[in-house]
């Protein structure tokens, strides 16, 4: 009987423990799902929500959606419409200040592959200016409306380095131009001097109204090294005074360009 009495008291004790330890480790989660819930709520708070580019049904490059991210977030725009120029696809991307696209549209670029710009190119003559020399170079500049020598309205992009963006130049049919507009291919459209040719229809409907409706920055992608090492991804960029550009060019090399 003694030994049942001792049984049952060791039981009821195991049980009582048992209890008391369930007991405690209910008591102790709460606090620490609790303590978790206020660090997410803290960390979700603190981050920025991120602005992402709208390229509505295009599908650009790698490096075009990663700047084109990087100017809405940076703010290097300066609250202000721009525009990309994906080099490497032959491709022109019109935004808004919201960082919605306003169109697309193929592009002609200069024949030479390369980002910078040859001395003293500008002030040459077409005929004096090598196939190697003909680049569209790299960079952020602020838009210029400009009209050349024969009454013709263009944008420019770099005033020093005679680079433009105009319609599509058609004067010498052996070019191709127009066709060279159409192809998939972006190495047919390598062909300019370093000047942006357009789509007629792209540079007035879609071009034009933008950079004559306020200051609109461009982008002009590299294509020899990574867009981080052009434009830095800082702000850098900001603040950058306008070109001095004459109402009307007498720039013989638009002509060609």
């Amino acid at each position: 009987m003694q030994h049942f009495t001792f049984l049952r008291s060791l039981f009821t004790a195991l049980v009582l423990a048992a209890s008391a330890l369930s007991l405690g480790v209910s008591h102790a989660k709460p606090p620490k799902r609790a303590a978790a819930s206020s660090i997410e709520k803290i960390a979700t708070a603190a981050s920025p929500l991120v602005k992402r580019p709208d390229f509505g049904k295009e599908r650009p490059s790698k490096d075009s959606y990663e700047v084109a991210q990087w100017v809405l977030n940076s703010g290097d725009n300066e609250g202000a419409s721009f525009v990309i120029v994906d080099k490497a696809k032959a491709r022109v991307y019109v935004f808004g200040v919201d960082g919605k696209l306003r169109g697309a549209a193929p592009a002609l670029l200069g024949l030479a592959k390369g980002d910078e710009t040859y001395p003293g190119v500008g002030d040459r003559e077409l005929s004096n200016i090598a196939e190697h020399e003909r680049t569209t170079p790299a960079g952020r500049y602020v838009a210029e409306p400009g009209i050349n020598a024969h009454g013709v309205d263009i944008v420019w992009v770099d005033y020093d380095a005679a680079v433009s963006m105009h319609r599509v130049i058609t004067n010498n049919p052996a070019e191709r131009r127009l066709q060279r507009l159409s192809s998939p291919d972006p190495g047919e459209h390598r062909i300019s001097f370093g000047c942006i040719n357009l789509p007629v229809s792209f540079y007035e409907k879609v071009l034009s109204p933008t950079v004559n409706s306020g200051t609109t920055i461009i982008y002009v992608l590299p294509e020899t090294q990574p867009p981080g090492a052009v434009f830095g991804f800082r702000d850098a960029g900001k603040g950058k005074a306008p070109q001095t550009v004459p109402k009307i060019a007498s720039a013989f090399y638009l002509d060609g360009a």
